[in-house]
Protein backbone atom coordinates (compact mmCIF):
# COMPACT_ATOMS: atom_id res chain seq x y z
CA UNK A 1 0.00 0.00 0.00
CA UNK A 2 1.44 3.35 -1.05
CA UNK A 3 1.58 5.93 1.71
CA UNK A 4 0.12 9.33 0.94
CA UNK A 5 2.59 12.18 1.26
CA UNK A 6 1.88 15.82 1.92
CA UNK A 7 1.88 17.87 -1.30
CA UNK A 8 4.73 20.34 -1.63
CA UNK A 9 4.16 24.09 -1.69
CA UNK A 10 4.88 24.11 -5.41
CA UNK A 11 2.28 21.39 -6.02
CA UNK A 12 -0.30 23.25 -3.96
CA UNK A 13 0.41 26.45 -5.88
CA UNK A 14 0.05 24.68 -9.22
CA UNK A 15 -3.28 23.15 -8.17
CA UNK A 16 -4.43 26.45 -6.69
CA UNK A 17 -3.74 28.27 -9.97
CA UNK A 18 -5.77 25.58 -11.72
CA UNK A 19 -8.75 26.52 -9.58
CA UNK A 20 -8.45 24.13 -6.63
CA UNK A 21 -9.68 26.12 -3.62
CA UNK A 22 -8.69 23.36 -1.19
CA UNK A 23 -5.07 23.67 -2.29
CA UNK A 24 -5.14 27.41 -1.67
CA UNK A 25 -6.56 26.81 1.81
CA UNK A 26 -3.81 24.28 2.57
CA UNK A 27 -1.07 26.59 1.33
CA UNK A 28 -2.54 29.49 3.29
CA UNK A 29 -2.74 27.44 6.47
CA UNK A 30 0.84 26.25 5.99
CA UNK A 31 2.47 29.64 5.26
CA UNK A 32 0.21 32.32 6.72
CA UNK A 33 1.74 32.20 10.21
CA UNK A 34 5.30 32.75 9.01
CA UNK A 35 4.30 35.63 6.74
CA UNK A 36 2.34 37.30 9.52
CA UNK A 37 5.22 36.97 12.00
CA UNK A 38 7.70 38.33 9.46
CA UNK A 39 5.53 41.38 8.79
CA UNK A 40 4.93 41.92 12.51
CA UNK A 41 8.61 41.62 13.40
CA UNK A 42 9.53 44.00 10.59
CA UNK A 43 6.86 46.61 11.32
CA UNK A 44 5.94 46.25 15.00
CA UNK A 45 2.31 46.75 13.97
CA UNK A 46 -0.38 44.06 14.13
CA UNK A 47 -2.51 46.03 11.67
CA UNK A 48 0.30 46.23 9.12
CA UNK A 49 1.08 42.54 9.63
CA UNK A 50 -2.56 41.61 9.00
CA UNK A 51 -2.77 43.86 5.94
CA UNK A 52 0.49 42.56 4.48
CA UNK A 53 -0.53 38.93 5.02
CA UNK A 54 -3.83 39.59 3.28
CA UNK A 55 -2.08 41.37 0.40
CA UNK A 56 0.47 38.56 -0.01
CA UNK A 57 -2.13 35.86 -0.49
CA UNK A 58 -4.30 38.09 -2.64
CA UNK A 59 -1.24 38.61 -4.85
CA UNK A 60 -0.68 34.86 -4.89
CA UNK A 61 -4.23 34.27 -6.14
CA UNK A 62 -3.95 36.90 -8.86
CA UNK A 63 -0.32 36.64 -9.90
CA UNK A 64 0.98 33.37 -8.50
CA UNK A 65 1.94 32.33 -12.02
CA UNK A 66 4.97 34.64 -11.82
CA UNK A 67 6.58 32.23 -9.35
CA UNK A 68 9.65 30.63 -10.92
CA UNK A 69 10.68 27.36 -9.19
CA UNK A 70 14.15 27.65 -10.72
CA UNK A 71 14.77 30.75 -8.56
CA UNK A 72 13.84 29.26 -5.21
CA UNK A 73 11.11 27.82 -3.02
CA UNK A 74 7.52 29.02 -2.75
CA UNK A 75 8.16 30.01 0.87
CA UNK A 76 11.04 32.28 -0.16
CA UNK A 77 8.86 33.72 -2.91
CA UNK A 78 6.14 34.54 -0.36
CA UNK A 79 8.61 36.17 2.02
CA UNK A 80 9.90 38.22 -0.89
CA UNK A 81 6.39 39.42 -1.75
CA UNK A 82 5.76 40.20 1.93
CA UNK A 83 9.02 42.13 2.13
CA UNK A 84 7.97 44.27 -0.84
CA UNK A 85 4.65 45.11 0.79
CA UNK A 86 6.31 45.92 4.13
CA UNK A 87 8.89 48.18 2.47
CA UNK A 88 6.11 49.88 0.54
CA UNK A 89 4.43 50.65 3.87
CA UNK A 90 7.68 52.00 5.29
CA UNK A 91 8.27 54.30 2.36
CA UNK A 92 4.70 55.48 2.38
CA UNK A 93 4.46 56.22 6.09
CA UNK A 94 7.93 57.15 7.32
CA UNK A 95 11.50 57.31 6.17
CA UNK A 96 14.29 55.13 7.43
CA UNK A 97 17.81 56.49 7.36
CA UNK A 98 20.14 53.78 6.01
CA UNK A 99 23.67 53.34 7.21
CA UNK A 100 26.65 53.54 4.88
CA UNK A 101 26.91 50.74 2.34
CA UNK A 102 30.16 49.46 3.82
CA UNK A 103 28.15 46.62 5.37
CA UNK A 104 28.61 44.84 2.06
CA UNK A 105 32.39 44.92 2.39
CA UNK A 106 33.89 41.39 2.48
CA UNK A 107 35.78 42.27 5.66
CA UNK A 108 32.60 41.61 7.62
CA UNK A 109 32.54 37.99 6.43
CA UNK A 110 35.37 37.20 8.84
CA UNK A 111 32.87 36.75 11.67
CA UNK A 112 30.92 34.10 9.79
CA UNK A 113 32.15 31.18 11.85
CA UNK A 114 32.61 33.08 15.09
CA UNK A 115 30.11 32.95 17.99
CA UNK A 116 27.39 35.58 17.57
CA UNK A 117 27.96 38.83 19.45
CA UNK A 118 24.55 38.41 21.04
CA UNK A 119 26.36 36.06 23.42
CA UNK A 120 27.16 39.18 25.47
CA UNK A 121 23.55 40.08 26.20
CA UNK A 122 22.51 40.00 29.87
CA UNK A 123 19.79 38.04 31.58
CA UNK A 124 18.12 41.33 32.45
CA UNK A 125 17.21 41.96 28.83
CA UNK A 126 13.44 41.92 28.31
CA UNK A 127 11.43 40.87 25.30
CA UNK A 128 10.33 44.47 24.91
CA UNK A 129 13.93 45.68 24.80
CA UNK A 130 14.78 43.15 22.11
CA UNK A 131 11.70 44.06 20.11
CA UNK A 132 12.51 47.77 20.25
CA UNK A 133 16.12 47.13 19.31
CA UNK A 134 15.18 45.02 16.28
CA UNK A 135 12.61 47.59 15.13
CA UNK A 136 15.14 50.41 15.49
CA UNK A 137 17.53 48.80 13.01
CA UNK A 138 17.63 50.23 9.47
CA UNK A 139 15.61 48.11 7.04
CA UNK A 140 18.55 46.25 5.49
CA UNK A 141 19.73 45.02 8.89
CA UNK A 142 16.30 44.44 10.38
CA UNK A 143 15.22 42.13 7.57
CA UNK A 144 18.26 39.84 7.84
CA UNK A 145 17.78 39.57 11.62
CA UNK A 146 14.09 38.77 11.20
CA UNK A 147 14.69 36.25 8.42
CA UNK A 148 17.83 34.54 9.73
CA UNK A 149 17.44 34.79 13.50
CA UNK A 150 13.68 34.97 14.10
CA UNK A 151 12.27 33.09 11.10
CA UNK A 152 15.32 30.78 11.10
CA UNK A 153 15.84 30.85 7.35
CA UNK A 154 19.21 29.74 6.02
CA UNK A 155 21.63 32.21 4.43
CA UNK A 156 20.68 30.78 1.04
CA UNK A 157 16.94 31.15 1.63
CA UNK A 158 17.40 34.68 2.94
CA UNK A 159 19.46 35.56 -0.13
CA UNK A 160 16.58 34.29 -2.30
CA UNK A 161 14.10 36.50 -0.43
CA UNK A 162 16.29 39.60 -0.63
CA UNK A 163 17.58 38.97 -4.14
CA UNK A 164 21.21 39.36 -3.12
CA UNK A 165 24.36 37.27 -2.69
CA UNK A 166 24.84 34.98 0.30
CA UNK A 167 27.95 36.97 1.22
CA UNK A 168 25.81 40.10 1.46
CA UNK A 169 23.42 38.33 3.83
CA UNK A 170 26.33 37.22 6.00
CA UNK A 171 27.94 40.65 6.17
CA UNK A 172 24.65 42.42 6.87
CA UNK A 173 23.78 39.93 9.60
CA UNK A 174 27.19 40.43 11.18
CA UNK A 175 26.69 44.19 11.18
CA UNK A 176 23.10 43.82 12.44
CA UNK A 177 24.23 41.64 15.34
CA UNK A 178 26.88 44.19 16.25
CA UNK A 179 24.31 46.98 16.20
CA UNK A 180 21.92 44.94 18.35
CA UNK A 181 24.68 44.18 20.81
CA UNK A 182 25.47 47.88 21.12
CA UNK A 183 21.80 48.70 21.69
CA UNK A 184 21.16 45.90 24.16
CA UNK A 185 24.41 45.57 26.09
CA UNK A 186 23.77 46.92 29.60
CA UNK A 187 26.37 48.10 32.01
CA UNK A 188 26.07 44.88 34.02
CA UNK A 189 28.35 41.90 33.53
CA UNK A 190 25.97 38.91 33.57
CA UNK A 191 25.76 37.09 30.23
CA UNK A 192 23.13 35.12 28.35
CA UNK A 193 23.53 32.91 25.31
CA UNK A 194 22.61 33.94 21.81
CA UNK A 195 19.91 31.29 21.62
CA UNK A 196 18.20 32.64 24.74
CA UNK A 197 18.26 36.18 23.39
CA UNK A 198 16.88 35.13 20.03
CA UNK A 199 14.21 32.99 21.69
CA UNK A 200 13.10 36.04 23.64
CA UNK A 201 12.89 38.01 20.40
CA UNK A 202 10.71 35.34 18.79
CA UNK A 203 8.21 35.69 21.60
CA UNK A 204 7.07 39.12 20.50
CA UNK A 205 5.46 37.69 17.36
Amino acid sequence: MKLQTEPTDAELLRLMLAGDEKSFAMLYQRRQGGIYRFALQMSGSQQIAEDVTHDVFLFLMKDGHVFDPSKGAVSSFLFGVARNYVLRRFRGEHSTVPLHDDDDDPQFDQALDEPGPLEDLTRAETIENVRRAVLSLPERYREVVVLCELQELSYGETAEVLGCAIGTVRSRLHRARSLLLTKLRPERAAEVTTSAAVESARCFA
